[in-house]
């Protein structure tokens, strides 16, 4: 992978965590940082479930590959809420 393969996944991770964190109703109390990190695993883990299932390379927009991102995504955001409320409390 060349560094623009690197740099692009980077970017479209932290897209894909912005849209997992608007997928989560309520307010989450997770930072930024944190939101970029969960969309960049969610990125990776997504791509990787999509190649297994052979949804990866579509004609088009892969939307079968980014909507298991962005629930992946949704999912790692809610997990990380949850645990900031509860050490709250």
């Amino acid at each position: 992978m060349e560094i623009t393969g690197i740099i692009s996944a980077l970017i479209i991770g932290v897209i894909i965590g912005g849209l997992g964190r608007l997928v989560v109703p309520g307010r989450q109390r997770i930072s930024l940082l944190m939101t970029m990190l969960v969309g960049i695993a969610a990125a990776l883990v997504g791509t990787f479930a999509a190649s297994v299932i052979g949804v990866a390379d579509t004609d088009g927009i892969d939307w079968i590959e980014l909507a298991l991102q962005v629930g992946l995504a949704g999912v790692g955001v809610s997990a990380l809420a949850g645990r900031a409320r509860s050490r709250q409390h």
